[in-house]
């Protein structure tokens, strides 16, 4: 058996790539859709996975900016991944990821991030869960906020195209300030975010619906949903499904929240993917209302151990050393003290002991090295360690990225 695993060198190379279709009920290379795709994910950052000289796998990786704890970090978003069921069990995975990290490495990329279709494969590849999301369901008559919100501002319903630079505005704000969210383009605003076509609508859905809130004139909030209507004897079972909503301060927050919760002749308002911390959790009078559901959401994989701790802040507090392991990519193997004054290498006897894929876990603050050592996953070589090192990584706020990629 003959195994080429190279970048893609054409639309028409990339489309073959693109098996995870099969998975999706894909009927095989589609050229147009691939043209669609590579507007954000350049052709070269597809890789094929060739035996024999057939196609039998893929996987990509956008071109991220991935902010973290008070900065932002050159990243991989690892994206359509698969092999055919024809050669799987084969280890082509495995060399696929291999193949894809180290190109990542050669790019300067510190961080590979993505979402698990299967939340038992990415492990073994050095990446680790860092965060859970939230679904929820809350029906409009029992959605009443705790402390009645009177808005600053005004709600306005714009047509996809006008709203593309103002929610892109409010998203960019956002985005600075919120571990796992990444830089979006102008491309991927007109051909993800706001795209709408027709075919590719949810079977009952309606249309894409953008609605902007504005202080002063100003854009501070943003909600995309659709609205999915169904009436049952003559009244409304239908519910709004909002695919992402944010604002720029917690006022503008609770304000679009306040207008989708109050779309008329819904039944109710659903979304997914909401970080653990998010303010509707408070807002609301009745949260256990909200129905909330748990799940998995980001998983985070160093590539360059050195360089992506370097790319975030520590607080102040006792340094700690931290020896890791990484069978996957040993060029991170050793011992790196960490305070707030930076990284380095180090021979020093280490504190706290773990695999990078641990280090995934804490990096966007999603976890603590506490939690990690209560379920067995970090060994505390010195006592009080996991505390002291939970201190320099502690954050303000839950990791989130308001949409899959």
């Amino acid at each position: 058996m003959s195994v080429e695993i190279a970048p893609c060198g054409s639309v028409e190379e990339l489309a073959d790539a693109l098996v995870i279709g099969h998975y999706f009920g894909g009927g095989g290379p589609d050229v147009e859709s691939a043209e669609r795709f590579s507007r954000n994910l350049p052709v070269d950052r597809m890789h094929a996975v060739r035996v024999d000289g057939e196609v039998v796998g893929g996987g990509g990786a956008f071109p991220f900016r991935l902010t973290v704890p008070g900065g932002t970090v050159p990243a991989g978003g690892v994206t359509v991944v698969g092999v055919l069921p024809t050669h799987t069990r084969r280890g082509l995975l495995t060399a696929l990821m291999r193949a894809q990290l180290e190109d990542m490495r050669s790019r300067g990329e510190h961080v590979a991030y993505l979402w698990a279709s299967d939340d038992r494969i990415y492990g073994r590849f050095g990446f680790g869960i860092a965060s859970f999301t939230l679904a929820v369901e809350i029906v409009r008559d029992r959605a009443s906020f705790t402390v009645p919100l009177e808005p600053g501002g005004r709600a306005r319903l714009l047509v996809l195209d006008e709203a593309a630079p103002l929610a892109a505005d409010v998203y960019e704000r956002v985005a600075l300030a919120q571990p796992g969210m990444f830089a979006r383009s102008e491309t991927w605003w007109e051909t993800r975010a706001l795209v709408d076509a027709p075919e590719r609508r949810p079977a009952g859905a309606g249309a894409k619906i953008c609605v902007v809130y504005e202080v002063d004139g100003s854009p501070e909030g943003y909600a995309i949903y659709r609205v999915h209507q169904k009436f049952e004897e003559g009244v409304s079972v239908g519910y709004v499904d909002v695919q992402e909503a944010m604002g720029t301060t917690p006022a503008a927050t609770a304000a679009i929240w306040r207008f989708l919760l109050g779309v008329d002749w819904m039944h109710s308002v659903r979304t997914r993917l909401l970080p653990v911390d998010h303010p509707l959790l408070l807002l609301l009078a009745e949260p256990r209302r909200l129905q909330a559901r748990v799940g998995d959401g980001l998983w985070v994989r160093l590539v360059d151990v050195g360089e992506a701790l370097a790319a975030r802040t520590f607080r102040d507090g006792s340094p700690v050393v931290v020896e890791v392991a990484d069978a996957f990519c040993p060029w991170n193997e050793g011992r790196w003290r960490i305070s707030a004054d930076g990284v380095e290498r180090t021979e020093t006897e280490p504190d706290l002991r773990c695999d990078v894929r641990e280090l995934g876990s804490v990096y966007l603050g999603g976890f603590t090295w506490g939690e990690l050592a209560r379920a067995g996953r970090v060994e505390e070589a010195a006592d009080g360690a996991a505390a002291r090192a939970d201190a320099l990584f502690a954050v303000d706020r839950a990791p989130w990225c308001p949409e899959i990629f």
